[in-house]
């Protein structure tokens, strides 16, 4: 930190010096007023601090609600004026604690007031000194025009204060939003970085195992017919994960898209990646009730990522154990996918659960409003099951 204020305890911290600096002006101006009121006008003692009241109190306004506190003091100068009358020679209608206090606040409404407020004020208050100068014998044309002048000035002046700083304000905003596109400038520079060390590793070792799939029946002699379906169901998944990767590096290349927009699998591709896991030697086995095609889009991504990691970790964890899916169409939509015992548990491999893959099957539950939970089996064996609402409106995080 430093000591450093923020930028909101810095205005906190102006504001309070400010009230400060009002209170004790109020409290000088008051102690000027009471004691010359005599001077100027004709009142009786009981009524003197009233009338200093009225005429250096409504300063304490000018922050708060500087509207308010101009009514206040106009409102009370004109009374003064009407009832109270002047000492013999005193040409002003009013203190010049009054006139100090009110033309302060004509300044503030001014500065902070929308602008009809600002051209009534204005008005007004050119009315209540002609009136009040009508009233004490003198007129516009004896004293010069020089009171409204005067007005006129200051609120041409507060209004300049108040353009000058919604300018500086703008001006502020304008670089906010510069250096938010800067920003925005360097994440997809980084995501064009990624994608091109994606696309150089990942990418290009894909495609080469798909040509080494592709080809091998032709550069190897006497393949058996089991041998040549293994070639062809590697190269069918290595040419999906490429074709996966290569969405995945659009939408990072993209200016601005979000990964959500990129093409995605739904449910009703999910017999795909069943057949395909069954390809790949996988002893699979499922059964749907209902139409994966009525799905939603959301909740459609969230089961086929489901299904997907849970085939992925039962192939991995689990190898030459039976895999069985069922997936449930009804009111909601709920997923069941376990496994037998494994054959053979491999050096190192403790658990489905030992790696991040149920955390992030239950996060995608999570996210279309289901729930999630996996466990092992009493008979050695694993089972994901999964429950997603068919409702869900809320796209994926």
């Amino acid at each position: 930190m430093g000591g450093k204020l923020s930028g909101q305890a810095r205005v906190a911290r102006a504001r309070q010096w400010f009230d400060a600096f009002t209170v004790l002006l109020a409290v000088v101006f008051i102690a000027v007023a009471w004691p010359t009121l005599h001077l100027t006008h004709k009142v009786p003692a009981a009524a003197a601090p009233f009338i200093a009241g009225f005429a250096a109190f409504p300063i304490l306004l000018l922050r708060v609600n500087p509207q308010l506190g101009w009514a206040v003091s106009a409102g009370s100068a004109l009374m003064i004026t009407l009832a109270v009358p002047n000492q013999p020679g005193n040409t002003i209608p009013f203190q010049v604690v009054h006139i100090l206090v009110l033309f302060a606040l004509v300044f503030a409404v001014a500065v902070r007031a929308p602008v009809r407020i600002v051209a009534v004020v204005w008005l007004a208050t050119s009315l209540l000194f002609a009136t009040a100068m009508a009233q004490t014998g003198d007129s516009f044309a004896e004293s010069g025009f020089g009171w409204p002048l005067a007005i006129t000035g200051l609120v041409v002046f507060g209004l300049l204060i108040r353009w000058v700083v919604v300018s500086r304000q703008a001006l502020l905003k304008s670089e906010e939003e510069t250096e938010l596109e800067r920003a925005r400038r360097a994440i997809l520079e980084e995501k064009a970085r990624i994608a091109r060390d994606l696309h150089d590793v990942v990418a290009h070792h894909m495609s080469m195992v798909v040509v080494q799939a592709q080809t091998a029946p032709y550069r190897i002699d006497g393949l058996s017919a089991d041998a040549r379906a293994e070639f062809e169901s590697i190269g069918t998944g290595a040419r999906a994960a490429l074709n996966e990767i290569r969405g995945m590096l659009g939408v990072l290349r993209s200016d601005g898209q979000l990964p959500e927009h990129a093409p995605q699998p739904s449910a009703a591709d999910l017999p795909m990646l069943l057949e395909a896991a069954q390809r790949a030697g996988v002893p699979l086995t499922w059964t749907v009730d209902g139409e994966l095609g009525a799905v939603p889009e959301t909740t459609g991504l969230a089961l086929y990522r489901i299904v997907q990691e849970s085939l992925a970790n039962a192939s991995r964890h689990a190898p030459g154990a039976s895999v069985r899916v069922h997936i449930g169409c009804a009111e909601e939509l709920a997923l069941t996918v376990g496994n037998e015992r494994p054959i053979a548990v491999r050096a190192g491999d403790h658990s489905a659960a030992a790696g991040s893959g149920i955390a992030g099957m239950q996060t995608r539950a999570a996210a279309v409003g289901g729930v999630l939970t996996a466990g092992p089996r009493p008979d050695g064996g694993f089972e994901v099951h999964a429950r997603l609402p068919l409702n869900i409106l809320t796209p994926i995080a």
